[in-house]
């Protein structure tokens, strides 16, 4: 599991997520995402599939998969 608060108290994950190939996939799964309450950050790189969250709190992984199967990708785990 990847998840590290920083000073100002803000959580950072890094999921791995599956079929991202463009620019336009990047901007898909991180639209999504942005839509879950207390995420103030995303940054979704598709050369590595990893997306990398920052949060006020610990997010739900299940709120996190419905946002990147709405985008029309697969959260496959957490990097």
């Amino acid at each position: 599991m990847t998840a590290q608060t920083d000073t100002q108290g803000s959580i950072t994950t890094v999921y791995q997520v599956s079929g991202m190939s463009c620019g336009h996939c990047e901007g898909s799964v991180s639209t999504e995402i942005s839509g879950i309450p207390g995420v103030t950050s995303v940054k979704a790189v598709a050369s590595s599939g990893e997306v990398t969250v920052v949060s006020a709190a610990p997010l739900d992984d299940e709120a996190v998969r419905a946002a990147v199967d709405e985008a029309g990708f697969e959260l496959t785990g957490k990097a």
